[in-house]
């Protein structure tokens, strides 16, 4: 596939964080080198925060919060719909910002940015619904309830496949429930994060009465991630990543009892049944599987075609693999862009050579050439035919790797869906309402996510996004997820002259 005419990255990009309000002081002359996945080229020299400037943002954040939680909760959220404008107005300029950092398509960048306007909107309407309990009591002039009150600062730490989004998942929430917001992005995905604090600026500014340091950002590596685990004014910790990096960070969280929101990895399935709609099914897989580069957590990975159907849909798969257009993602036309970097190419030939050690057939996987320099990495995605659920598939290879497999029965399938370690998200095409409601059911799908009809990759903010076991268990967006950024207080108002104890205890003391 054709590039576009050879520009510079890096002036292009400096073009769109000066009109997005980026201080060029905060993306050049520092240590920390951005690198895009399209040409592989440097586009920015960021300066990274010392654990001193993290500390005293982290004190900022605390001292706002101390003024943050009695602002009326609808009156919280007057900022976040002036954020969700702000948005608005910035996001083209923000979805190619996007493109151009992490390498996804032009309507993937746009998409994650129509992502965080939607949570906006949800929020917005959230700040009037922070509903408590009105409880029965068993005491006569006795009245219960639960309250629902700030937490305090909520640290977020971010991964590179979804830069802006996974923030304003958190951001959105938090500030609505009372909590200022402390963000360490992806070392691979700074200027982002960059843009999206100024933007975030304006809205402040547009509100007037929001105290310093409601929105604080940390740039740099590792040990940043892990002050924003350790410190004890940090209440609550919304980490997304690896399940490894959730295996560190949950113990630290837990040893000092502190809150943690998990986001870790997906090694999501979906199941093609024999009566599913094989022309809807092969346009849902191909997403799934391909979208992003494979590099989404909720990316499909592997996939259980029952026997009376793979023969008509596998080699209709693999065609598909075979001419989809991959290049760079500015080309119009195209729909699968880079890697994000050298680690990922390794991990996917890694995870391709223990295959072909298994006599799997691969299809596809190679490195496309002409496409950019050696420092850029475009591969053609790979669809692996194993004869048994085995070896690489039963773990998370972040890239666009799908192996598939022929199921005789939907009690195989489902078991072969829950033999993995992760428990995101899930699928499966089927016009038979037993097998659909029997994958939904306890004795399903396992995930925190399980979709008929529709792969398993992305989501509405409609719904608590996150998944069990060693996806972490935590939820962003949707449902009752605000709770997670409040704590609960029960509530007993005696408006009596007598005092009943519960359960029927006497203590009479005497006059």
């Amino acid at each position: 596939m054709s590039t576009p005419p050879a520009t510079s990255l890096a002036h292009d990009v400096d073009q769109l964080l000066q009109r997005l309000g980026v201080p060029r002081a905060a993306y050049t002359g520092g240590d920390l080198l951005v690198h895009s996945p399209i040409t592989g080229e440097a586009i920015g020299a960021v300066p990274q925060s010392t654990l001193a400037e993290a500390s005293a943002a982290i004190g900022r954040a605390h001292a706002a919060f101390l003024v943050w939680r009695s602002v009326p909760a609808p009156r919280r959220g007057e900022l976040v719909r002036l954020l969700g404008e702000e948005l608005r107005a910035a996001k083209a300029d923000l979805g190619l910002l996007v493109t151009l950092e992490v390498g996804k398509i032009p309507s993937e960048g746009l998409g994650e940015v129509q992502e965080m306007i939607d949570i906006c909107d949800f929020a917005v309407g959230l700040s009037r619904q922070l509903y408590g309990l009105g409880i029965a009591t068993e005491r006569p002039g006795h009245r219960m309830m639960e309250t629902w009150h700030p937490l305090g600062v909520c640290g977020v730490i971010t991964a590179f496949n979804f830069p802006v989004a996974v923030w304003s998942w958190n951001a959105a929430l938090a500030l609505v429930c009372g909590d200022p917001v402390v963000c360490k992005p992806s070392e691979k995905t700074p200027l982002t994060a960059l843009a999206v604090h100024a933007i975030a600026r304006r809205a402040l500014a547009r509100f007037g009465a929001a105290p310093e340091g409601l929105l604080e950002l940390l740039i740099g590596a590792r040990a940043l991630g892990q002050l924003l685990v350790d410190d004890a004014r940090v209440a609550v910790l919304s980490a997304t990543g690896s399940s490894a990096m959730g295996r560190a960070v949950g113990p630290r969280l837990a040893a000092r009892f502190a809150r943690g929101i998990l986001e870790l990895g997906g090694n999501n399935a979906a199941i093609v049944a024999p009566s599913a709609d094989l022309d809807l099914a092969l346009r849902g897989l191909a997403f799934s599987a391909m979208g992003t580069a494979g590099q989404r957590c909720t990316t499909l990975r592997r996939l259980f075609v029952h026997d009376s159907v793979y023969d008509a849909l596998v080699p209709r798969l693999i065609a598909v693999y075979d001419r989809v257009p991959v290049g760079d993602p500015r080309t119009p036309g195209t729909l699968v862009g880079p890697l994000i970097d050298r680690t990922a190419f390794d991990d996917m030939q890694a995870a391709l050579l223990q295959s072909r050690a298994l006599n799997a057939t691969v299809h596809g996987g190679h490195r496309e050439a002409g496409i950019a320099g050696d420092a850029a990495y475009y591969v053609r995605p790979a669809l692996v035919e194993l004869a048994q659920h085995m070896g690489p598939a039963l773990h998370e290879t972040f890239a666009p790797i799908l192996y598939v497999l022929r199921y005789q029965s939907l009690d195989d399938a489902i078991a072969w869906n829950n033999a993995v370690g992760a428990g995101l998200s899930s699928s499966i095409f089927t016009l038979d309402v037993r097998e659909a409601e029997r994958f939904m059911s306890a004795t399903g799908s396992d995930c925190g996510i399980a979709n008929v009809n529709i792969g398993p990759s992305g989501a509405e903010i409609g719904g608590a996004f996150g998944g069990e076991k060693e996806t972490g268990g935590g939820r962003e967006a949707g449902s009752d997820s605000w709770k997670a950024y409040m704590r609960r207080a029960t509530n007993t108002i005696n408006y009596s002259s007598a005092l009943p104890l519960a359960q029927g205890v006497a203590f009479d003391i005497g006059d």
